[in-house]
């Protein structure tokens, strides 16, 4: 009685009729998976596979995106009238650029959206006792909706 799963029995996916290996068969996915192979798959480390990388690139996104926030932030808020401005009569801006402060409620969506798809990735990866927690999102993702809840209080959005 040997394993279902061993590739010396003859009608074995992984072999031939003839006995020998296919090597047609190389490229293909095998119809039956063993344990070598998982832990084959289980050797590579976490930061060389594709999902790592597109979650990393989502968190790498996200925070510059809060960086565009900011810089767009900048330019939307009214100007500083000081009190010497104020004293010679020198007019400023005291209006908030619509056109930014809707660039910038794009961007803050945006950000959210991208810190909660790579949050749920994080989630549905890390199942290891090792695996780290992942701060940087839940502090971006605060940061993104107590914005977003100020710039709707505040402007009136």
């Amino acid at each position: 009685m040997g394993n279902k799963n061993s590739s010396s029995s003859p009608n074995s996916p992984l072999t031939s009729p003839t006995g020998d290996s296919s090597s047609s068969r190389k490229d293909e996915k095998p119809d039956i998976v063993t344990y070598e192979m998982l832990a084959e798959r289980r050797s590579i480390p976490r930061s060389q596979t594709t999902f790592y990388k597109v979650m990393l690139g989502l968190n790498i996104l996200g925070w510059v995106g809060l960086v565009v926030v900011l810089i767009l932030f900048h330019y939307a808020r009214p100007d500083f009238i000081s009190g010497v401005q104020e004293y010679w009569g020198i007019k400023g801006d005291t209006s908030w650029s619509q056109t930014h402060v809707n660039a910038m409620t794009i961007m803050l969506l945006v950000c959210l959206a991208l810190s909660v798809v790579s949050f749920v990735m994080r989630a549905k990866r890390t199942r290891r006792e090792n695996d780290n927690f992942g701060v940087n999102l839940i502090v971006l993702i605060a940061i993104v909706a107590i914005s977003l809840v100020t710039v709707a209080t505040t402007l009136g959005f």
